[in-house]
């Protein structure tokens, strides 16, 4: 294109930074490829043939594409560009991931996220399978097929405005000896670790709910049902729903997994965002995350 912008192969090698005759070298095997001339001479110009006109538009639209591809390509070095696919607890997908997914698109324009939330058992099987990047899940036990990042979150006793356990400043199993108490699915590792607590205080744990999700906890909670022992990250979801949280004891911290295919090479933007989510839950964390 530079040679039929010119007419000239000197200016269009000046324009493309390269020499002339590698230019009139690059022109003669084309032409040798196509089988027909690429110019014709007049007056000392070089003049696109027939042929060329024919194809001038195709061409065009190639050398457009090349740099489409250019810039993209910039802007995957830069990680500027890409595809996420997350699977994430239901619960997070309301909560605190839409932040995190906000902060990190800002500045991101050629970058796209898909999430997709669902129970801990389906986003393993998403991730043996390798159909995300990147999942958000609980109760993890581990698996060769999937790398993960454990992470210990804060939790809280909350309970509606007003309440008689207000006047406290922590909150034990035996302040909540006579409530009526919302609580996790029975055979999640988190409901097992609360109702050990309630055992070694010799005192009963009263279920008014058994839910999956601390989102849900939390939602009838702000209806004035019952108390609950959530994650920190939910609770402060809550604070403008009239519910007030204080810190239970013994601490029994939430444990996530940030987890990964094991076989299936994350692209940097996913890798980078990875590091933006388990950052965006240290102000959350019991301690330092442990890797498996």
């Amino acid at each position: 294109m530079a040679v039929i912008q010119h007419g000239s192969v000197t200016r269009a090698a000046k324009e493309l930074g390269i020499s002339q005759p590698a230019v009139s070298r690059l022109l003669a095997d084309l032409g040798q490829t196509l089988g027909f001339s690429l110019f014709d001479r007049r007056d000392g110009q070089l003049v696109p043939t027939q042929e060329v006109r024919f194809l001038q538009a195709d061409i065009q639209r190639v050398l457009d594409l090349m740099n489409q591809i250019g810039e993209v390509s910039q802007s995957i070095t830069e990680r500027k560009a890409g595809h996420i696919r997350i699977a994430c607890l239901p619960g997070f997908a309301t909560s605190h991931l839409p932040a995190v997914v906000a902060k990190f698109l800002k500045d991101r324009p050629g970058v796209s996220i898909t999430i997709e939330p669902d129970r801990p058992e389906r986003i393993m099987e998403w991730m043996i399978d390798e159909q995300f990047d990147f999942g958000i899940t609980d109760g993890f036990r581990g698996h060769s097929a999937v790398v993960s990042k454990d992470i210990d979150v804060r939790t809280v006793c909350i309970f509606p405005a007003g309440h008689q356990l207000e006047h406290l400043t922590v909150i034990t199993p035996l302040d909540l000896a006579q409530e009526k108490i919302i609580h996790t699915r029975r055979d999640s590792d988190f409901f097992k670790s609360l109702s050990n607590a309630f055992l070694d205080a010799n005192t009963v744990l009263n279920t008014l709910v058994e839910t999956r999700q601390f989102t849900a906890a939390c939602e009838l909670v702000s209806h004035g049902l019952g108390v609950a022992v959530v994650s920190e990250l939910d609770a402060l979801k809550f604070a403008d729903q009239d519910i007030q949280s204080r810190p239970f004891l013994p601490a029994i911290p939430h444990r996530l997994s940030l987890v990964r295919p094991t076989m299936k090479q994350p692209s940097a933007i996913t890798l980078e965002f990875m590091d933006a989510f388990a950052s965006s839950l240290e102000p959350f964390q019991v301690s330092n995350a442990r890797s498996v």
